[in-house]
């Protein structure tokens, strides 16, 4: 009977496992640098997300204040006004004069313009002037402006919060392509070490197109 024999693995050529070497020694070397790279931008978005969120805080609190001081200001206008409603109906002409001059300024372009509708008269006239466009408040646009930038710098702080999320990604796939690059050092088969190395390759390749992408932060604006 004629003996089967198995073949035996190809020994590694001292060439080949010095062109391993070296890769894997590269390949340990930069993916290090960017895994370390990474962190940074990690740490950086996430002090921009901070700088960010309290940039919100901010105008919210501000927006607050001056929403606070339109309101005011539209109860004293509506105080006036009723007053003033009263007095020409009560037939005092002098004390709706006394109201009127004392109206504020703000308050006055809506108020003509609510008269030259007619609205004793005309059925089809806005009820207060306060439903006139011309009834505006600077506080209270003020106060609209700052929420509308306020949702400006919270979309910020999404983006500023994800970008930070994508970099600490990349510090796992970076460690990842440290692990197959100190792998393929470690074991016999050439086959095998080649191919974790490939590996190793390819992921680092890979993330590092990906997060080239990506804007970078050097420093925390104020």
């Amino acid at each position: 009977m004629t003996a089967v024999t198995a073949a035996a693995p190809a020994a590694e050529s001292p060439k080949q496992r010095d062109w391993i070497e070296i890769v894997a020694t590269v390949l340990l070397a930069v993916a290090a640098v960017a895994t370390a790279w990474s962190s940074y931008q990690a740490n950086r978005w996430n002090g921009e997300q901070a700088k960010a969120a309290g940039r919100v805080n901010a105008l919210r609190i501000e927006a607050a204040r001056f929403q606070g001081l339109a309101e005011g200001q539209t109860q004293v206008d509506i105080a006036m006004f009723f007053e003033w409603i009263n007095a020409t109906e009560t037939g005092n002409p002098d004390l709706a004069s006394f109201y009127e001059e004392r109206f504020r300024p703000e308050f006055v372009p809506a108020f003509d313009a609510w008269q030259d509708t007619d609205p004793l008269t005309n059925p089809g006239a806005p009820p207060t002037p306060f439903a006139m466009p011309e009834y505006q408040l600077e506080a209270r646009n003020e106060s609209e402006r700052l929420d509308a930038e306020a949702e400006e710098q919270a979309a910020a702080v999404r983006r500023n919060i994800q970008r930070s999320a994508n970099y600490v990604l990349g510090v796992v796939l970076f460690a990842v392509s440290l692990f197959f690059a100190g792998m393929s050092t470690k074991l016999k088969s050439p086959g095998t070490r080649a191919a974790l190395l490939i590996v190793g390759c390819l992921v680092f390749l890979g993330t590092a197109v990906w997060l080239a992408t990506f804007p970078i932060s050097l420093s925390v604006n104020a």
